[in-house]
């Protein structure tokens, strides 16, 4: 048998530690970011199933404002109207939670 073949789980899960931390760590960073983000805007206390339907919205939102780059883009601003509206409409109770998922989550082409 080709020893170079026969690698054993315990190697393999030794050498993948250090790439497995590392990307925990950078999801913890990035997960902290965005609850920071969320509570800048008011909306640290919204479901979580919501957060992650705009979740790229609200990165999108604050990379702007803090002048990374300039959307003068209609798209962009209708989605950010439909953001915000929804979100308004969960928090005064004005639909489900469902429903406010639901019409924020982005559909693929």
């Amino acid at each position: 048998m080709n020893a170079a073949v026969n690698i054993s789980n315990q190697q393999v899960t030794a050498n993948m530690e250090p790439v497995l931390r590392k990307v925990l760590k950078e999801a913890e960073q990035e997960h902290q970011e965005l609850q920071q983000m969320f509570k800048l805007m008011g909306w640290g206390d919204l479901p979580d199933a919501l957060k992650i339907e705009i979740k790229d919205d609200v990165s999108a939102l604050v990379e702007e404002l803090q002048g990374q780059y300039s959307s003068c883009d209609p798209g962009v601003a209708r989605r950010r109207q439909r953001v915000v509206h929804w979100i308004e409409s969960f928090k005064d109770d004005l639909c489900s939670l469902q429903t406010a998922v639901e019409a924020l989550r982005v559909r693929s082409l």
